[in-house]
């Protein structure tokens, strides 16, 4: 039964994908989508959508738009601090790999969060091993996990754990 949950799950999130990119309803085109998304979902049927592990909640939706409200604001402050630093005659940079952890347990939170680290400018995840992720960091603050985690991770952590656990 869980097969067949992911299976629907993921056809439904490629098909509003297809609709969302094509841009309309007509007859042929919602044809291609349906059999493009239902082949897609039949031979990866444990890949992941951004609905997998989804908590449908009231308190998850709520969550979805905060995150996405905080992103965008680190968005912005990453951009300019980092537009700062190469608008420097200095340049004061300190890169190096950083360990953070996350205690999100689903998979699909923990590849939420490290997207949006990698989104994000000046970080880049560059691997992730279970709990822990590793980080490059264009301007290191700390190398102390717990420092470095709750600079990275927390923020975006918060939501996605109300999300997707």
């Amino acid at each position: 039964m869980a097969h067949l949950r992911k299976t629907i799950v993921m056809f439904a999130t490629l098909l509003l994908f297809w609709i969302m990119l094509m841009g309309r309803l007509e007859q042929d085109v919602l044809l291609v989508g349906v059999l493009a998304s239902l082949v897609i979902a039949l031979l990866y049927p444990n890949g992941l959508s951004f609905f997998t592990e989804f908590r449908a909640t009231p308190r998850a939706f709520v969550a979805g738009v905060l995150y996405y409200g905080y992103f965008f604001k680190e968005l912005v402050k990453s951009n300019l601090r980092l537009t700062a630093v190469v608008l420097s005659p200095t340049l004061p940079v300190k890169p190096g790999i950083v360990k953070v952890r996350t205690r999100l347990k689903s998979r699909m939170g923990r590849l939420m969060l490290a997207n949006s680290i990698t989104l994000t400018p000046g970080t880049l995840t560059v691997e992730m091993d279970g709990e822990w992720l590793y980080v490059h960091w264009v301007n290191v603050a700390s190398t102390d996990v717990d420092a470095a985690t709750a600079e990275i991770v927390a923020g975006f952590e918060r939501y996605l754990e109300v999300i997707y656990g």
